[in-house]
């Protein structure tokens, strides 16, 4: 009884000292004697008396003084509710420690901090090991590129497939976003799929890494979301785009429908055929196709040939054609190379996600 009311009395003293110093010295032997990692059986309502006084004194500290109890207070699991959320109200140096680490805070109080407080203020948020749903919403909602980033680089979040999905559309246009979205270990697999054309090499290997390692039944399933769900085109038809389904169609009937002839349309110079062939024999939308080829997106495009699983001469001479850039023996042998390193089960895999993503290119012509 004695030391609680020693402890008490501490507490009238930090309340009426004015002098910096003293007043942190007084926290300090305060902060220790109420707050102990390692609580006895008191501790907690040492701790909520505790709280309620030095929430009304917190004001009164000066900016050291109260990083210095913010640090105390994020490494304790008592309840200190109420200093805790008044440390995450305040700048972000006294905000940090516990906006990071403090157990103390609640779904509620994270959620007025990302409503209410700085970029900085959210960018620690992000950092805690607790992040359900909500929070993270609430965070790709009001965060910057860099609070979303920092988000995603956090596995033990909770992200939610439609937040998961509000982030790709962002990758498409925000590349600080990609490497942590592809390297996040809990992202969809079909919204991972979803941003395989806007992301460089090193991140597309890092998505055919992702598809070799599902199980059938997981592929399976994210298909099965993906069936569910009707791609928007990327933009307007070709102006030939008419006259190129019946070049194809005659193609198709006549069983000539094959990689050697697509190769004669891309030297008979029929872009918008050759596409809508390799669409047909791949069977991929033919938007997705055409925005392949139409930016020489070599790597992509090796993708759709392996996965189809077209000679080596094919894809080679394809890309001779179609990039125009004059290749010599070297360069072709080193297209053929790229062509090998596409792991066909990989490819294969994740054509399926591409048929799925669309119903037909007749279809949205219709």
């Amino acid at each position: 009884m004695a030391a609680g009311a020693s402890n008490f009395a501490k507490l009238l003293e930090l309340a009426r000292e004015t002098s910096s110093e003293k007043r942190r010295e007084l926290l300090r032997q305060v902060t220790d004697a109420f707050i102990t990692p390692r609580a006895p059986p008191r501790a907690h309502l040492e701790a909520d008396l505790f709280d309620e006084f030095v929430t009304t004194v917190a004001h009164d500290l000066e900016e050291a003084v109260r990083v210095e109890l913010s640090e105390k207070i994020s490494s304790v699991d008592l309840p200190v509710n109420r200093t805790a959320r008044r440390l995450a109200m305040d700048s972000i140096a006294v905000a940090r420690p516990v906006l990071e680490k403090s157990r103390a805070l609640t779904e509620r109080d994270l959620l007025e901090v990302i409503n209410r407080k700085t970029q900085d203020h959210m960018l620690a948020v992000t950092r805690r090991s607790d992040i359900g749903e909500k929070i993270s919403t609430a965070l790709v909602e009001k965060g910057e590129d860099a609070v979303v980033a920092s988000l995603l680089a956090n596995n033990e979040a909770r992200i939610s497939r439609e937040t998961f999905e509000k982030v790709a559309e962002r990758a498409e246009t925000s590349p600080i976003l990609q490497a942590p979205l592809v390297k996040n270990r809990n992202v969809p697999l079909d919204v991972l799929n979803s941003v395989y054309l806007r992301v460089e090499v090193g991140l597309r290997a890092h998505i055919m890494e992702r598809f070799q390692g599902v199980s059938p039944a997981e592929l399976e399933a994210a298909l099965e979301i993906g069936r569910t769900r009707v791609a928007t085109a990327y933009g307007a038809l070709p102006s030939d785009y008419a006259a190129a389904v019946d070049q194809v169609r005659i193609l198709q009937n006549s069983g000539k429908l094959n990689g050697e002839t697509l190769v004669r349309l891309i030297y008979e110079q029929r872009r918008t055929a050759f596409t809508l062939g390799l669409a047909h024999l791949v069977g991929t939308p033919f938007d997705l196709t055409h925005r392949i080829v139409s930016s020489n997106d070599l790597d992509a495009l090796a993708m759709l040939c392996r996965g189809a699983g077209f000679p080596r001469p094919i894809f080679v001479t394809m890309c001779l054609v179609l990039d125009n850039k004059g290749y010599n023996v070297k360069q072709a042998e080193e297209l053929g190379d790229l062509y090998e390193l596409v792991p066909a089960i990989a490819a294969q895999r994740a054509l399926k996600f591409w048929k799925v993503r669309i119903k037909s290119e007749g279809e949205q012509a219709a």
